[in-house]
């Protein structure tokens, strides 16, 4: 099913928005990640012919880690090439004060998002970016590899490390050689910190830096993660994931070479596609937990539209964030691309649900999520990142224990912190 503009929609998505007088020349930055930048093209095509303005992309990496290097480069010598900024959930605290406050622009349809996302993108009572997709990751996994084998869904990880061993044993003890348990997203860059994230957080380690800036990363259990996770490299896991982000996890499991994946929503439409090996094959569940009972940790993750304070085009580059972010512009976003939603009201429309039935089940999975710990840290959350990202990376590949990482870890954390985040 596709979702189509009409004059209509476009006309809706438009009203309130102040239109500049004459037809201006923007710009915006945005992610290469799956099919990002060929539906940003198909809206913003819509968007020309409503407007008359003119709107070039300017292509990033797929990368959130070498997306928000170049930004803060950008920004830091006041660029005017870019005027909207396709920004990352955590970025907000630390580049606020580059970013032009929307809260008089969005007020007629700020209620209409989840509180909590709109909460996060408002620094110092200054709303910095617009919600344009929420996420959080799930367990994909091969409906039709658990039914052979008479398997159910891993509720912990250890079941989940468990048949994906088996299958993977007796699928290549049958010819199939490629074939790999487990696939997720282990480089060192910041999805790497997501993943372990969960890891920890599902097993009562805490989440790096607590609430109220205590740290709190160096204990047993977040060891005792890192020590699980290393324990699926060269087992359930191929060697190679250590280099893994995104797309290289997607496409093992979209030719058909993985039993589970641990991936973003975006991968499910994708999974789907017509020339995609496991289309039909599949489902996702929420992320195990380490033991029964515990509390599922998808890290929490989305992304935003923010107007530079160096836009010579403001009025324009602001009705282009309201057009992304409204309803029918969402709406198509969620049936194609399968981004979640950031507007309550989508999750009880049946063209979303009839193209992709499981998106109303995910709300639970992103409501519940793990922030990471950005409010804590404030603007030192990106070396907390990096830290903790590094410390991780060396466990997995065998570059000291996990409990010694940590413990270094903690120290240069505390070091950072000084005084106070």
């Amino acid at each position: 099913m596709k979702f189509r503009f009409t004059a209509v929609a476009i006309a809706a998505a438009l009203i309130g928005v102040a239109q500049p007088s004459l037809a201006a020349n923007i710009s915006i930055s945005a992610s290469s990640t799956g099919k990002n930048l060929e539906l940003f093209r198909k809206q913003l095509d819509a968007f020309e012919k409503a407007t008359g303005n003119k709107v070039s992309i300017v292509t990033m990496p797929s990368s959130s880690t070498e997306q928000f290097s170049q930004y803060r480069l950008w920004l830091a010598a006041g660029n005017k090439d870019v005027d909207v900024y396709q920004t990352d959930v955590i970025w907000a605290p630390q580049l606020a004060d580059q970013f032009v406050d929307l809260k008089d622009a969005a007020k007629d349809v700020v209620g209409d998002f989840f509180p909590s996302i709109i909460a996060s993108q408002t620094v110092n009572g200054r709303l910095v970016a617009m919600p344009l997709y929420t996420d959080a990751p799930a367990l994909f996994y091969r409906k039709d590899l658990l039914d052979k084998y008479g398997k159910q869904p891993p509720k912990t990880w250890d079941e989940m490390a468990a048949t994906a061993k088996e299958i993977q044993e007796k699928e290549r003890g049958a010819g199939r050689k490629d074939l790999w348990g487990f696939v997720f997203q282990g480089n060192a860059y910041e999805g790497l910190t997501c993943n372990a994230l969960e890891w920890v957080k599902s097993s009562g380690g805490g989440q790096i830096i607590e609430a109220d800036g205590t740290i709190s990363i160096n204990n047993e259990k977040a060891a005792g993660a890192l020590d699980r996770a290393k324990g699926w490299i060269g087992a359930i896991s191929p060697p190679g994931v250590l280099a893994y982000q995104e797309e290289e996890s997607r496409g093992v499991w979209q030719t058909g070479n993985a039993v589970f994946m641990r991936n973003w929503p975006y991968a499910y439409a994708l999974g789907n596609s017509a020339d995609s090996a496991v289309k039909g094959k599949f489902d996702v569940t929420t992320l195990p937990v380490a033991k029964e009972g515990d509390t599922p940790s998808s890290t929490l993750g989305g992304w935003n539209l923010a107007v530079s304070k160096y836009s010579q085009n403001q009025d324009a580059a602001i009705a282009l964030v309201k057009f992304l972010t409204s309803k029918e512009s969402q709406k198509q976003r969620a049936i194609e691309l399968s981004n979640l939603p950031t507007l309550q009201a989508l999750y009880d429309d049946k063209d979303i649900a009839a193209a992709q039935p499981f998106m109303p089940n995910w709300k639970p999975i992103f409501q519940n999520a793990v922030p990471r710990p950005s409010a804590s840290a404030k603007v030192k959350y990106n070396e907390v990142s990096s830290k903790f990202w590094t410390a991780v990376h060396n466990s997995l590949s065998g570059n000291g224990t996990s409990a010694e990482n940590l413990e270094l870890l903690e120290a240069d954390l505390m070091s950072l912190k000084g005084d106070n985040w």
